[in-house]
């Protein structure tokens, strides 16, 4: 059962996409990152019709680099936040710049991030007020966010943690309540006083995890991928685009499970 309609804490969404995303070159010269195409869609949109099945109240997008063009793009369909200083600072700024509409509670995504609509679901529905969305595994590059797990709690966020420490990877898609909300932006608003405006958002999760429970909800095995190199953009339409439409029109024809490790969360240690 789809528990989102029923959790009151849970009613905005806020989509981080203000950065240019420098590292993938030409491809983001004239357009912003979100709106590379994977697919029949953008990511934004991709991001955008997952969260339309669940029923928000509201999405609220935070751009900068070529606002006008998502702007005109949007069409009203998404509130927008500007962050006019994008190019000096990071989404940990963009997340505070967004504060007044998390008040009550909301998803965050990352706008690069492509991903299996079924992720969100099990964020979602996962009875923990403050989750985030996480891969385990064994091995990882140095460019991923790491995660550092005491059984489902989540106990530390870092691109350089030890490979001892590291447990999974962050995915970027993730919910707080209203009283996460507010523990998450007290600790934000004193990591950005004392110049943590170049920070990503996991720098904040990271510095409450010692006060407040952060729930691993284990994606093991479902389709996603973060967009950062032109690599990256080549998987995600060459790989996990179709591995996401295969699972799509497998639900479609069978509205049943297949795989134990994907769609079953009741199999899984963190959900």
């Amino acid at each position: 059962m789809n528990n989102l309609r029923h959790n009151s804490s849970v009613r905005t969404a806020i989509i981080l996409a203000a950065g240019r995303g420098h590292r993938l070159g030409a491809l983001t010269e004239r357009e912003p990152k979100c709106f590379l195409s994977v697919g029949p869609q953008t990511l934004l949109e991709h991001q955008l019709e997952a969260l339309e099945a669940h029923r928000l109240d509201r999405v609220v997008v935070v751009v900068g680099y070529h606002a006008e063009i998502i702007r005109a793009r949007l069409d009203g369909k998404a509130a927008l936040v500007m962050n006019p200083r994008h190019a000096a600072t990071n989404s940990l700024y963009s997340l505070w710049l967004a504060r007044e509409f998390a008040r009550d509670g909301f998803v965050l995504l990352n706008a690069d991030v492509l991903f299996d609509p079924e992720i969100l679901t099990r964020l979602l529905d996962c009875p923990h007020p403050d989750a985030l969305a996480v891969e385990r595994r064994s091995s990882f590059t140095a460019e991923e966010m790491k995660v550092e797990l005491e059984g489902c709690r989540i106990l530390s966020l870092s691109k350089s943690l030890e490979p001892h420490r590291a447990h999974a990877e962050n995915l970027g898609v993730l919910k707080f309540s209203a009283a996460g909300a507010q523990v998450l932006f007290d600790k934000v608003e004193k990591l950005l006083a004392a110049d943590a405006e170049r920070q990503f958002c996991p720098y904040a999760f990271s510095a409450i995890a010692a006060q407040r429970h952060l729930h691993a909800v284990a994606v093991d095995g479902l389709p996603w991928i973060e967009i950062d190199f032109v690599e990256d953009l080549r998987r995600a339409r060459e790989e996990v685009w179709p591995a996401i439409r295969a699972r799509r029109q497998g639900r479609a024809r069978h509205r049943v499970s297949h795989s134990p490790s994907a769609d079953n969360p009741s199999s899984l240690s963190c959900n």
